[in-house]
C-alpha cells in the first residue's frame, strides 16, 4: 500500500468514527460548551470548524501541489475561524454533519490521488509553517484528534 493510500485510509476511518460519534449526540449535547476563552464554542461549533477548516486546508494543499506558496505570512487562524463560524451559524447540526461527511470524502479522494513526489512538496501551512504536504495531511488527522480530546471531556 502506498503512503498516500495509508494516509487516505486513516482519514477515512477517522471520518467514519467522528461521523458516528456526532450522529449520536442529543440536542443538549450539541449545545454543550467546549471552549469558553474568547468566543464560546459548543460541540456544534467544533463540527462547523472541522468542516470549514478541512475544506479550506485541502484547497490550500492543492494550491501548494500546483506550485503555490501556501498560507500568506499575515494569515490569522483566529480571524479565519471567526469568519467561518459566522458563515456557518445558520446551519443545523444535521446539515453540518452532512457537510462533514462530504468534505472528508473529498479529502480522502484528494489524498488518494497523491504520489510520493506530491507528498514531498513544501509550502506554508497556517499552523505548521513551511512543511511538506505529507505533514499537512497528517495534521488534518491530528487537528481533529486534539479537538475530540477536548470534546470528550465535555461529554463525560
Amino acid at each position: 500500500m502506498t503512503e498516500s493510500a495509508e494516509l487516505a485510509e486513516k482519514l477515512k476511518s477517522e471520518g467514519e468514527k467522528f461521523y458516528e460519534i456526532f450522529s449520536r449526540l442529543t440536542e443538549d449535547q450539541w449545545r454543550a460548551e467546549v471552549y469558553t476563552e474568547g468566543a464560546t464554542w459548543t460541540i456544534r461549533n467544533v463540527l462547523a470548524h472541522f468542516v470549514t477548516s478541512e475544506r479550506g486546508l485541502v484547497k490550500l494543499f492543492e494550491s501548494i501541489r500546483q506550485g503555490g506558496g501556501g498560507a500568506k505570512d499575515d494569515f490569522s487562524i483566529d480571524r479565519y475561524n471567526a469568519a467561518q463560524q459566522e458563515k456557518t451559524k445558520e446551519f443545523t447540526a444535521a446539515q453540518l454533519l452532512d457537510q462533514y461527511k462530504e468534505v472528508r470524502a473529498n479529502s480522502v479522494m484528494w489524498v488518494s490521488g497523491l504520489n510520493e513526489e506530491d507528498l514531498e512538496i513544501k509550502g506554508r501551512h497556517p499552523f505548521l509553517e513551511v512543511t511538506t504536504i505529507r505533514e499537512m495531511v497528517k495534521m488534518l488527522y491530528l487537528h481533529n484528534q486534539i479537538h475530540y480530546r477536548d470534546l470528550k471531556k465535555v461529554l463525560k
